[in-house]
C-alpha cells in the first residue's frame, strides 16, 4: 500500500495491489487534465471533423476545410483559433493563404484509431 496518499491511507481496502495498481495508471493530476483537455477538443463534433480532415488532407486551407466540413469559413476559423491555442493543428502562410496541418503527434495517433486516412466511410 505504498502508492496510498496519507490523507487516504484510514479508507477500508478490499485488495492492495489493485488500489496501488490504480493509483499508478491515474497518475499525475496535472496529465490528467491535460488529457482531459484533448478529450474536451475532441468531443465537439465540428472540432473533431476539422481534425480528421486535416488529417487526411494536411496541409489544407480554411476554404477547403469549410468546403470539406459543410461549416462556413468563419467557423471553421474560429474552431482553428481553439484548435491552435491547444497546440493540436499549426499553420503555414503562403502568401494570404494559410494551410493546416496536425502538431500533436498524440492526436494524430488517435485519428488513426478514429478513421485511418483514406478509410471508406
Amino acid at each position: 500500500m505504498h502508492l496510498v496518499p496519507a490523507d487516504r491511507a484510514g479508507r477500508r481496502i478490499i485488495d492492495d495491489h489493485r488500489v496501488c495498481d490504480a493509483i499508478a495508471a491515474v497518475g499525475d493530476s496535472g496529465d490528467v487534465a491535460r488529457w482531459a483537455g484533448r478529450f474536451a477538443v475532441l468531443s465537439d463534433p465540428n472540432r473533431l471533423a476539422l481534425l480528421l480532415a486535416i488529417h487526411a488532407a494536411a496541409p489544407i486551407s480554411v476554404t477547403d476545410l469549410s468546403v470539406a466540413t459543410g461549416m462556413n469559413d468563419a467557423a471553421v476559423s474560429q474552431a482553428l483559433r481553439l484548435l491552435r491555442t491547444g497546440g493540436l493543428v499549426t499553420g503555414e502562410r503562403t502568401g494570404r493563404v494559410i494551410r493546416y496541418r496536425l502538431a500533436d503527434p498524440v492526436i494524430h495517433s488517435l485519428l488513426h484509431l478514429v478513421r485511418p486516412p483514406h478509410e471508406a466511410p
